[in-house]
């Protein structure tokens, strides 16, 4: 019997596991330890059609499901989370194009993703982190277009990634730009506190926009909304989040399973000591409790239902879920969880790390709240 019940299509989530054990278990190590894009795969990710998975076909996505992706997601960060969030900045900028773009941006930039274009998303900056209502980068209208000058900084993926979505601030307030690495101008560096402890996927770089110069629709959608924009791009890349998530909390429990039921201690099997089998039958529970929320989440994509409190709570739920996991396995198996020549370690670093990447859980659980105050104003509670 399989530890974990299918909750997309099976022919899915069998490639995938394929896909984890042959190509990227075999690297998981080494990419965490030197801290690298994991480039080769997000290329080979991209032949499968991965990259594009959900992107309308007639921009030559695959026209799949949120759901199915998820369940992509969740396979190969079992292996490597480092996969999971390098596939995830490159759906958040796609998703972004997707839904605002100018129908001429969509059609440059939409068909890239299809051959491997890598991606990222550049809203942070160092005076201002999480909030960016106010930027310091700013773009003024030209002629033909728009000069974009600033800085942007601790960007996931951005040491590898071909194409930037950029928040900038306008003259009607804050706004998206896609922003490529060959334009005149654009220059990436690695700062003072580039690297994480956790989804070492190559170090945060830093971009640097110097007199940018970009055509008129490389402007996402409408001046001012860029904002909104990412907030509901956000909201959609949450689930993908929290199957990223999943992935990491039942790699913590599989492997210490499979240690436990072998390691003897006290003339027994580990496993068979009744304590040890009730950390592991609540984690199991647990696990499959947010599944279950993380892939209801996916099918209100699919169905165009609001998503930002089911998101939200698969990501809170899943993301607290994978540090508990990680640092219960630690636990179960004594000093072998503690040595570094074992998984253990990284389970717990990659469960922290995304637990306050991609929206911290104070920040979801504001989400979550808002739509509880909005549920009972409204009369619906």
């Amino acid at each position: 019997m399989d530890l974990w019940r299918n909750l997309a299509s099976d022919d899915t989530i069998a490639q995938a596991k394929q896909f984890a054990r042959e190509n990227v278990a075999p690297v998981a190590t080494t990419l965490d330890r030197d801290d690298v894009y994991p480039l080769d795969l997000v290329r080979m990710t991209a032949e499968l059609g991965w990259n594009s998975m959900t992107l309308d076909t007639k921009y030559s996505g695959g026209g799949r499901s949120m759901t199915e992706l998820t369940a992509v997601m969740e396979e190969v960060s079992v292996y490597s989370p480092i996969l999971g969030i390098s596939l995830i900045t490159i759906f958040q900028s796609q998703k972004c194009i997707e839904m605002f773009g100018q129908e001429s941006l969509k059609e440059r930039y939409l068909p890239q993703y299809a051959a491997g274009l890598t991606a990222s998303f550049a809203l942070t900056e160092d005076g201002h982190g999480s909030d960016i209502r106010f930027l310091d980068t700013k773009a003024s209208k030209t002629e033909n277009g728009w000069r974009i000058n600033g800085e942007k900084a601790f960007i996931t993926s951005g040491s590898a990634a071909e194409l930037f979505l950029v928040l900038a601030e306008t003259e009607n307030g804050v706004s998206t730009f896609v922003i490529t690495r060959d334009m005149p101008g654009v220059s990436t560096y690695q700062g003072e506190h580039a690297q994480t402890f956790g989804l070492r996927n190559g170090p945060h770089v830093n971009l640097v926009l110097d007199d940018v110069e970009v055509p008129d629709d490389h402007l996402v959608g409408t001046e001012g909304r860029g904002l909104k924009q990412v907030m509901v791009t956000l909201a959609n890349s949450r689930t993908l989040a929290a199957g990223i998530s999943l992935g990491i909390a039942r790699a913590a429990v599989e492997d210490a399973l499979r240690y436990v039921d072998k390691r003897e201690a006290f003339g027994s099997v580990v496993l068979e000591f009744q304590g040890i089998q009730w950390y592991f039958a609540q984690l199991v529970a647990e696990i499959d409790a947010a599944r279950f929320v993380t892939y209801a989440a996916g099918q209100d994509l699919d169905a165009g239902r609001d998503i930002a409190r089911s998101s939200s709570e698969a990501k809170m739920l899943a993301g607290a879920l994978a540090t508990k996991a990680a640092d219960i396995a630690v636990q179960v198996c004594g000093a072998h969880g503690t040595r570094e020549t074992q998984p253990f370690g990284r389970y717990l670093r990659d469960a922290k790390a995304y637990e306050v990447a991609g929206g911290s859980a104070e920040v979801l659980k504001n989400t979550v709240a808002k739509s509880l105050i909005k549920a009972v104003r409204s009369g619906h509670a």
